[in-house]
């Protein structure tokens, strides 16, 4: 690869990197922030996290393949470029913010402009080599567990200037990124190339209804839809419990989830290369599965913080677990067919983190209120396990199906 390249794939990891950040240093600060905005307590302020979370994941979802389709029309790098000034001034719209409305508003723009990664992938794809794909492709999920380890940490770290510094911070590095971009970023797909914007071929939705040709893993499908909706518990009201339940400040927040971040990448960038290989993917599912539920359960009767410092190894460890139903899955699908059916898997992992925040942060708020039939501030991670438990019926029921059906074929 060129130095050109190089140079160019770089700043493809440094712009998906930013994106990834400008979502997570908001986690840590987002209670505080709304509680400033709102005059409210933390019960009524995880309400409108939901919500906000909400608006991010929905303006992801519809926008994402228009991105990606404008961006076979006109080039990726006006499109990425687009984003990324959008997204600086988004930040500062957040940074700025005077009441909850304006915040919902930087929200709904983060959410459209974050939805470059699109075209930053696409970007990947033009200047690298078929040989290449895969490994510069890894790059990117790199940047997303590089940023999801740092943007809490940051935001946290950064909270001590002020709840809204962490903003500053982020529009200033994605300026940056902006005119590093504008100065040296050459377009990837030349005009040859493009192809005209069509609207029908954007509806999100539609990648889902593909899903449908695949019923022979309808029930890992579904325990998927079920895990991540699951995963909505830690990731949506983590915060709010733990400020909550153990009086966590922000500081405290971010590094937690910082540490959430270094062990999920240590499961998924080594441990899994280990164990898949040693014990096989079924075996590894259920493990994982189990492993994972039981951290929900353990989290629920934490009574001190450290006890969720230890309570994220079993947690962390069932990582194992999402990789392994991918693999079964992949393998029962033809080769010709295996971008429709990870298209729809996006879609619908996209689905859950419009809807998943909204049922944990409301469950939380339910049992958090004043007024409320009882205090249990505990209810997302209960509610996380069993659907990680009906998870586990579901696969169990798929797999028994595939190999009957393996025994027959032989």
């Amino acid at each position: 690869m060129s130095k050109r390249q190089n140079a160019s794939l770089g700043f493809i990891f440094v712009t998906i990197l930013v994106d990834v950040i400008g979502l997570g240093i908001i986690i840590p600060i987002l209670p505080e922030l709304i509680q400033s905005l709102t005059g409210k307590g933390l019960s009524d302020a995880s309400r409108y996290g939901g919500w906000l979370i909400f608006t991010y994941a929905l303006m992801q979802f519809l926008f994402a393949p228009v991105l990606g389709a404008l961006s076979d029309r006109y080039g990726r790098r006006r499109v990425i470029l687009f984003s990324l000034l959008g997204l600086s001034i988004d930040y500062l719209v957040h940074a700025w913010a005077p009441t909850i409305t304006f915040l919902f508003i930087g929200r709904f723009l983060a959410g459209i402009t974050g939805a470059s990664i699109t075209a930053a992938t696409a970007y990947v794809a033009d200047i690298s080599a078929p040989e290449k794909r895969a490994q510069n492709f890894g790059l990117i999920s790199a940047a997303f567990g590089l940023g999801f380890i740092i943007g809490p940490v940051l935001g946290g770290l950064l909270s001590k200037w002020g709840i809204r510094v962490p903003f500053y911070a982020a529009a200033a590095i994605t300026m940056l990124n902006f005119i590093y971009g504008l100065l040296i970023l050459p377009e990837s797909l030349p005009e040859s190339k493009r192809r005209a914007f069509d609207w029908n071929k954007v509806h999100p939705l539609g990648t889902i209804k593909n899903l449908k040709s695949y019923p022979v893993v309808g029930g890992l499908l579904v325990s998927l839809f079920l895990v991540h909706i699951a995963a909505h518990s830690l990731q949506s009201t983590w915060s709010f419990f733990t400020m909550f339940r153990f009086e966590w400040t922000a500081i405290e927040v971010g590094y937690s989830l910082g540490i959430v971040g270094v062990m999920a990448a240590l499961v998924q960038g080594g441990l899994i290369r280990i164990v898949i290989p040693w014990i096989g993917e079924v075996k590894s599912v259920m493990i994982g599965f189990l492993l994972w539920g039981t951290g929900m359960i353990l989290f629920s009767l934490a009574n001190e913080g450290w006890m969720m410092y230890v309570f994220l190894i079993p947690y962390c460890l069932g990582g194992i677990a999402g990789p392994a139903i991918m693999g079964i899955i992949s393998n029962q699908v033809p080769d010709n067919r295996q971008g429709e059916l990870q298209g729809g898997i996006t879609s619908l992992v996209s689905l859950t983190s419009i809807f998943g925040p909204l049922i944990m942060t409301g469950i939380f708020a339910f049992f958090t209120k004043d007024d409320g039939p009882v205090l249990f501030p505990s209810a997302p991670f209960v509610l996380g396990a069993l659907l990680i438990g009906a998870a586990l019926i579901f696969s169990l029921s798929t797999l028994r199906s595939l190999r009957l059906k393996k025994v027959e074929a032989d």
